[in-house]
């Protein structure tokens, strides 16, 4: 039963990877290894009792992270209908492209902290378009926005879904999470960068755009205007109330998530109430959550799944004490998880860590815990594939695989190994 468990997932799994060559969407493909999976276990096992009390324990956590992303990219995508992000992006108004690679980088990774890696860098992404006309520089730009984007979710519970996957899973704690990786996240990005502005020759600055100069802005009535600032205020606001609620509560995150998405339901419905049904249709939360990914939902869905059998069955624990014995420090195991991310997905390698090793070993806030969620959340942004925001942004702006491999892996990779070099290091220092 082992052997063929292990073998649907490897299958499972190299047919995701080959997504884009293959043309077969890798939802589609994680639903069906998730449930082949967990039909080949209750099929094998002599006790299907057993493996449908433990698919029910699963289905649990699961439903947790599943019913917090839905209720954050619901969030984000009411603020988006209302344009409350222009009220950030507006106000960058520097011509110098230095300056400009700055201003956008540091940015991002804010915003990835308060949303999420993958909506901060698509907002990020059209902001630059506006900006920045030089292909060659825009392109650059997008780069940065994934280093960005990444090393900014890494820090918080919200910005990434493998550390909203710890945080769910009792693995890290709040304050903790962010005070410890906060340094090593802005030097994962701030090496790139700072190499990276270095090499923009002095003649190549005047490429931003004059849009900004020439006001060209579409009129935005007052009332308008007082909606947008509404929508960012309680959705921001909400947003980073969630950790609070929790701590509060002691309830678990997606109730926070979901007290704040009613909220925000009420404040978009009460603001358009004077509208006509046509008019109020695409500020409604309704239309909003027809426009969330859900195919990201049901990938992680079918993804935890699979990992899930792997893990009631014992591999990952096995898996484990069999990489102990191989490499034995543990540190150099989670810096290759990391690498990993960045060939594949971190969602299910972070998914089969947290079966790997329990917390009756490694209790909430272990150096193990907190070093993973910044590898596995950094890592991913030394290849355009490895992270969501990467596959988003090398849509968007039409990257390379070899260009960004040539232009901005390497940056990357430095700055990966510095932020973890400045964790170890804080970690030998604090702890």
């Amino acid at each position: 039963m082992i052997v063929t468990l292990i073998f649907l997932f490897v299958i499972g799994y190299l047919l995701i990877t080959l997504e884009h060559p293959l043309k077969i969407n890798k939802t589609a493909t994680a639903l069906i290894t998730g449930v082949v999976c967990w039909a080949v276990y209750a099929l094998i096992s002599s006790d299907a009792e057993s493996v449908v009390h433990h698919l029910s324990e699963h289905l649990a956590g699961i439903a947790e992270i599943l019913f917090f992303l839905l209720g954050a990219m619901t969030v984000v995508e009411l603020i988006d209908a209302h344009d409350g992000f222009t009220l950030i992006t507006d106000r960058i108004a520097s011509r110098n492209t230095r300056v400009l690679f700055w201003i956008i980088s540091l940015l991002t990774f804010v915003l990835s902290a308060l949303l999420d890696n993958l909506t901060s860098s698509i907002v990020m992404v059209s902001v630059s378009r506006k900006l920045i006309r030089n292909t060659e520089q825009r392109q650059l730009m997008a780069g940065m926005i994934i280093v960005a984007a990444n090393a900014g979710g890494a820090w918080s519970p919200i910005g990434d879904v493998t550390t909203t996957m710890l945080w769910i899973g009792g693995q890290i704690t709040t304050a903790k999470i962010i005070s410890s990786l906060l340094l090593p996240s802005l030097v994962a990005l701030l090496i790139p960068l700072s190499i990276l502005t270095l090499q923009i020759k002095p003649g190549e600055e005047s490429v931003v755009t004059t849009e900004k100069r020439g006001v060209s802005r579409p009129y935005v009535t007052p009332t308008a205007r007082r909606d947008r600032r509404i929508m960012l205020a309680v959705g921001l606001g909400g947003m980073l109330y969630v950790p609070v609620f929790k701590t509060i509560t002691h309830l678990p995150p997606y109730m926070g998530m979901m007290l704040v998405l009613g909220i925000i339901w009420v404040v978009s419905e009460v603001l358009h109430s004077d509208k006509d049904e046509a008019d109020r249709q695409k500020f409604t939360p309704a239309y909003a959550l027809s426009r969330i990914d859900t195919p990201s939902i049901l990938f992680f869905l079918g993804i935890l799944l699979a990992v899930g059998t792997l893990e009631t069955t014992g591999v990952l624990r096995n898996l484990a004490e069999s990489l102990n014995q191989t490499i034995g420090n543990l540190d150099s195991i989670v810096l290759l998880i990391g690498l990993a991310s960045a060939v594949v997905d971190n969602v299910p390698i972070v998914a089969a860590a947290m079966g790997m090793y329990d917390m009756q070993t490694f209790p909430t806030d272990s150096k193990l815990w907190e070093f993973l969620a910044y590898c596995a959340g950094t890592g991913g942004s030394i290849l355009v594939i490895g992270s969501a925001a990467g596959v988003a942004v090398m849509g968007l702006e039409k990257l390379e695989f070899g260009w960004y491999l040539r232009k901005i892996s390497w940056l990357a990779f430095i700055g990966y190994i510095a932020g973890a070099l400045v964790y170890l290091a804080e970690f030998a220092l604090l702890e």
